[in-house]
């Protein structure tokens, strides 16, 4: 199983886990995304009013405590965009899923990092 990949810097300190505390993060070490983290959080609102349950508001803010875990670690940031690219363009069916492990098992340890 891959691990994070730390380099020992860390671009930021942890964020707490709040949307707004999130959404300053990435604001710094992925600005690009801030968009899909806006639609997020609509989306989840939305879904919560609809449902009565505060459930999807945790999921939004565990995936995005996640997402800011990779990205404040320039290396493991580096690691998984190279994964997830090359998952994306591979040749065979053997070279995607190769990558797209590799992309899961980083993706799993900055959620287990920051959520457990």
């Amino acid at each position: 199983m891959s691990q994070p990949v730390h380099d020992g810097v860390e671009l930021i300190p942890r964020p707490e886990q709040s949307p707004a505390a999130l959404k300053a993060a990435l604001a710094v070490v992925a600005t690009d995304r801030l968009p899909e983290m806006i639609d997020g959080q609509t989306k989840a609102m939305a879904e919560a009013i609809a449902t009565g349950s505060v459930q999807p508001i945790r999921s939004f803010v565990a995936h995005w405590a996640a997402v800011v875990e990779i990205e404040r670690h320039p290396a493991t940031a580096q690691a998984y965009h190279r994964a997830n690219y090359l998952a994306n363009h591979a040749v065979t069916i053997q070279e995607c899923r190769e990558h797209a492990t590799t992309v899961a098992e980083l993706y799993r340890a900055a959620f287990a990092a920051v959520n457990e």
